[in-house]
């Protein structure tokens, strides 16, 4: 398959994957809110958002992540020669992204471990907290982004 389309269908899903992972937080930022409504509203509000939360992890996240390690590691496999030379993995701007992608999948095995907490009633985090963290994925994205299209060395 050609380059272009393999680093074209990676960075569809990066984009899902992002786009998931800035959104989760918000619908947690919501579930922590209900705590305050009066029921019968606070339950009902509740199992919808529970719903979109499990619904935007299983059908877009999860399946996202995995497209884009799939295409991620294709492209890698790909710009080394087809595995006969893996400098390319050595290169400061790769480190950069690797460590980037590691970030980035902590803090999504966070976010869905935060999801069984808050189905199970004992997650601590607060409608602030959500709010303040909601743009961590983009703040690592800006940094790997910047590093391949630059292909910056230290």
């Amino acid at each position: 398959m050609d380059y272009d389309l393999v680093r074209g269908l990676h960075i569809l899903a990066v984009i899902a994957w992002m786009a998931g992972m800035l959104f989760l937080p918000r619908l947690y930022a919501y579930d922590a809110e209900q705590a305050d409504k009066p029921e019968p509203l606070r339950s009902e509000m509740r199992a919808l958002l529970r719903l979109w939360q499990v619904r935007l992890l299983r059908i877009i996240v999860n399946p996202a992540m995995i497209a884009a390690f799939v295409f991620g590691g294709w492209l890698l496999w790909i710009r080394s020669g087809y595995g006969a030379d893996w400098s390319v993995a050595h290169q400061p701007w790769m480190i950069v992204k690797l460590a980037g992608v590691f970030a980035l999948s902590a803090w999504h095995g966070f976010l869905a471990g935060q999801r069984k907490k808050i189905l199970a009633g004992t997650s601590k985090c607060s409608g602030r907290f959500w709010r303040m963290t909601n743009e961590i994925p983009f703040l690592i994205a800006i940094v790997m982004v910047i590093a391949v299209t630059t292909e910056w060395a230290f």
